[in-house]
């Protein structure tokens, strides 16, 4: 890309399999009981013959582990580009012949010039098929990302690292209220979201191109906001009666024979699992590419864990990928 005029202190850098990686960078997401903010909202489109996606959103959201994932994709992937640059380089990716897909990153770090940016991208859009890709996570999860890389926040280090995630998400906002593709990385660790990435923007593939996560919680810990279906379970014998069963988990041998015994258990996961083979394959129609089911007890120990393995497991044997999360599971 030729040199062109613009912010001398914030130069555009292509990411490279050379670049520092850190948990918050990489994408070393784990699972969260926190309350994610909104609902993911996705569209899945054809591949266009000239395409350019730009990431944005929270920082710690894991933006450069996707960008890293869109490179290996075949995108020309660029952070950090000031946004008055944004319309010379679609002009480059709409009459390049070898460089006909672009992704980019832009982010808070622009600062006041960010409010720009929507009269920019609908300019872009009249020429150059564009999508806007939003990355978030859950308040706790950010938290828990700066505290291991201990890198300050974007936004300086005079304020606290929570405040200035509750800054950065409210200056944010009207970016993610036009983006394409929303994607919540709090329960995603990096080869998952390269995955989701790979799913979305990748030729066309199959139906069952979908990632589930199959999650246990207990009610007294309140329900996981990031849940699109949510099964209530407390109908079934609660082994924590049981002396011998209390300080096991619903992955423990007895505990699923207790449960099993019940016919009540096995119409339930019959009844659930022919509801989710006629549901799954209307949501990946729709554009939807991940979906979380979530299965509760009282504490998230015994009954919802063991449902919740046995929906993973079923939904695995029918060719799906799942991944099954224990949000209140002793450990």
């Amino acid at each position: 890309m030729t040199r062109t005029a613009g912010k001398k202190q914030s130069k555009p850098k292509v990411a490279t399999a050379r670049a520092k990686k850190t948990p918050a960078d990489v994408g070393e997401f784990t699972a969260s009981s926190s309350a994610v903010r909104g609902r993911s909202v996705e569209v899945k489109r054809p591949l266009a013959e000239n395409e350019l996606v730009i990431l944005t959103g929270m920082s710690g959201s894991g933006k450069l582990s996707a960008l890293k994932a869109f490179e290996d994709l075949g995108y020309y992937s660029v952070d950090n580009l000031p946004i008055d640059l944004i319309p010379a380089f679609a002009d480059l990716i709409r009459q390049s012949p070898e460089t006909n897909r672009a992704a980019l990153v832009i982010d808070v770090r622009e600062g006041s010039h960010l409010d720009r940016f929507p009269a920019i991208l609908r300019k872009v859009r009249q020429t150059t098929s564009t999508r806007l890709l939003f990355l978030e996570a859950s308040e706790e999860a950010l938290l828990r990302r700066f505290s291991e890389t201990r890198r300050p926040h974007p936004l300086g280090r005079i304020d606290t690292i929570r405040r200035s995630i509750q800054s950065e998400r409210k200056l944010l906002e009207p970016l993610r209220n036009i983006a394409d593709v929303c994607i919540d990385t709090t329960n995603f660790n990096v080869h998952e979201l390269r995955a989701h990435i790979n799913g979305l923007f990748q030729p066309e593939s199959g139906e069952k191109n979908l990632l589930i996560s199959s999650i246990s919680f207990g009610y007294k810990n309140g329900v996981p906001q990031e849940a699109d279906l949510v099964f209530d379970v407390r109908f079934l014998p609660n082994p924590h009666f049981i002396p011998e069963f209390r300080p096991l988990t619903g992955q423990d041998e007895k505990v699923v024979r207790y449960i099993n015994r019940f016919p009540e258990t096995k119409e339930f996961i019959q009844k659930i699992h022919d509801l989710l083979l006629f549901l799954l394959p209307h949501y990946v129609q729709e554009g939807k590419s991940y979906l979380s089911v979530a299965f509760g007890c009282t504490g998230g120990q015994h009954r919802s864990v063991m449902i919740a393995e046995k929906m993973q497991a079923l939904l695995q044997a029918d060719g799906y990928q799942v991944k099954c999360l224990h949000r209140d599971m002793p450990r």
